[in-house]
Parts: C-alpha cells; structure tokens; sequence
C-alpha cells in the first residue's frame, strides 16, 4: 500500500482547487474517443491561450520538412529572437522542444507560450515539432518523427542562424520522455550531437511500479489511470512487458553512458515523480553531468496552472540558468 503523500505546496494547491472542473485533464481525457478529447483540448487551449501575455520580441515561422516516411511531411514551428536574425557569423544556440500530451494528446499550438518564453529569455532559436499521436501511430512512430526533425535541423543549422555544435533537445512530460528516447538513439547511432538534454517531469517508465506511480491517483491533472491508459494507447500489447524494443521506454534503459549534459525537475505530486528521480541517479552513476531538482509539494505542470507562484517562478529561474550554461559551455 502506498503511504501518503506530504503536504501541497500552498499557493499550488489554491490554484488547484480555483481550477474549472472543465480545465482538469481527469475530466476532459477519454481514452475511449481520444478524437472529441482532441477536439475539446482545443477549445480549452484557445481559450488559455487567449489569457497569456504576448511577447512581441518573439516571432515564429512554421514550415515542413520530410518526415520518416513518405505518406507525411514534418510540421515544425520556428520560434527566433526579432532581432536576432539568421547571421550566419554570430548563430544562436537552439532548443529542440518535443510537446507533452501523454503520446496521445498535444500540437505545435499547445506548447506556444512555454517555446516563445524560452527563446525570449534565453535568446536562443527554439524548434517545436509535431509528432504523430498514438495510438493511430503507436511506437515508433513518435521517436521516428522526432528523430528526423532534429536531423532536418541539425542538417540546416546554417540556414536557420544556428550553431549545430549548441544544440539541445527538451520537453515536458511525454515530450520530456521522447527527447531522452531520441538522445539514446541519437547516442547509439550516427545521430547529432547534442549539447545538452533537458527533460521536464518526463515520462519515462511504461512498468507504473514506483511509490510515486501509486501515490498519485486523484490529483487530477496527470495520475496514474490516466499514465496507464496512455502508456497502452503507446505501446500496445508491449506495455509493461519484460522486454521492449530500443528508445520505446528510457526508463528501463540501463546503460546512460555518452549522453550529453541534463536537466531534470520534477514535483513530489507528480505521478513520474520516482522514475525521473531514478533517471537521474542512474545518469549520475554513467558519468552524465545531471542536474536534479525535486520540488517540493509540486505536481504535474504547475508551472502552467500557477505561473505566478514562488516555487512556479524558482522553476522557471533553474530552467533557464540550466539551458545558459548549456548553451555558454566551451
């Protein structure tokens, strides 16, 4: 039996409770018509949206790029300081962002202020992609598309005003969970080189057998039926079974050895909380320079619910000084 959980951080949890019930991904996600649950999140991200304050020292472009395959091309959302330019004698450091959704949720939309705020405050070129979604396109068809999006950029570093030898690879949640997959594959294969990983309460681990995994039920946000369903929706008859093919769960990867410098943060009410904190202790033991914040009565994305609040706004601050050094490393 799971023990409970300490106590919420407050002014999270006075977010938490002021939350339309309409907002509470428990009660807008129905894995058995995940096609009106998209429908819905749409609605509800235009009107989020609709609240969040303009960064004019920003703008964006959106382009396609050949994906894996040949029945569909890469959407991709470019995203640059206004007067940065693409100069090729003073190129910038660039983001690679995957968006969260649980691998069956999310588009280049959803993650818009969070790639607009990076690129503002860290000055750096940030490039969005939009994966195929399970379980119409279930592993690996996610890696896949988020593997050649990050050759496309890699391959055309001079054209967009980027440094190939700066480039990062991120996200939150689901996306935190494929940029380790594509760092692992880019690692083992003749794949880009990357400067720095930086994985936001990521999903990692299909087995759902940690404390944390058993603590978080009710939460409301992303707990653990939900996690369940989606790692299923994911990886089919494959989830939790003994033996998975390459980059499908990094939790379960063991050797971490070779993988660039990484940023990891979770919150102690997140349902990943034990599998990221076990990522990065096992980085830790292969020799990666890790950088870990657990934070405290935190849970999953709180960030966005509360962006005002202290622990919100330390987050953001560790986020951002994590991607500057990465970025002003020698």
């Amino acid at each position: 039996m799971a023990r409970d959980l300490p106590p919420m951080d407050p002014e999270l949890s006075a977010t938490l409770e002021e939350i339309p019930d309409e907002f509470l991904l428990a009660n807008v996600v129905d894995f058995d018509d995940l096609p009106a649950t998209r429908e819905r999140m749409t609605e509800l991200l235009e009107t989020m949206l609709a609240e969040m304050p303009d960064r004019p020292d920003v703008e964006s472009e959106d382009l396609t790029v050949p994906g894996p395959t040949a029945e569909r091309d890469l959407p991709l959302r470019i995203y640059r300081p206004v007067d940065a330019g693409t100069d090729t004698d003073d190129p910038l450091p660039c983001l690679y962002w995957i968006h969260g959704g649980g691998m069956v949720l999310g588009d280049l939309d959803q993650d818009d202020p969070t790639c607009e705020r990076l690129a503002d405050e860290v000055g750096c070129v940030v490039v969005s992609v939009d994966y195929r979604l399970a379980p119409e396109h279930p592993y690996p068809a996610p890696v896949d598309d988020c593997f050649a999006g990050l050759e496309w950029v890699t391959a055309n570093a001079a054209d967009l005003g980027v440094d190939p030898s700066r480039v990062a690879i991120g996200g939150q949640s689901a996306g935190g969970g494929l940029s380790a997959a594509v760092a692992l594959r880019a690692r083992d294969g003749d794949g880009p080189e990357l400067c720095h990983q930086h994985l936001i309460y990521p999903m990692l681990d299909d087995r759902n057998d940690t404390e944390s995994s058993r603590q978080v039920t009710d939460v409301g946000i992303w707990d653990r039926g939900m996690n369940l369903r989606a790692w299923e929706a994911y990886l089919g008859e494959l989830s939790g079974a003994d033996d998975l093919p390459p980059y499908a769960a990094p939790g379960r990867v063991d050797d971490l050895s070779g993988l660039p410098p990484t940023y990891l943060d979770i919150g102690t009410h997140d349902v990943f909380r034990d599998e990221t904190r076990a990522y990065a202790e096992r980085l830790l033991g292969n020799g990666v320079e890790t950088e870990f914040h657990l934070w405290p009565g935190a849970y999953h994305a709180y960030e966005t619910f509360a962006p005002e609040a202290r622990l919100s706004r330390e987050t953001w601050e560790a986020r951002a000084n994590a991607l500057d050094r990465a970025f002003d490393a020698e």
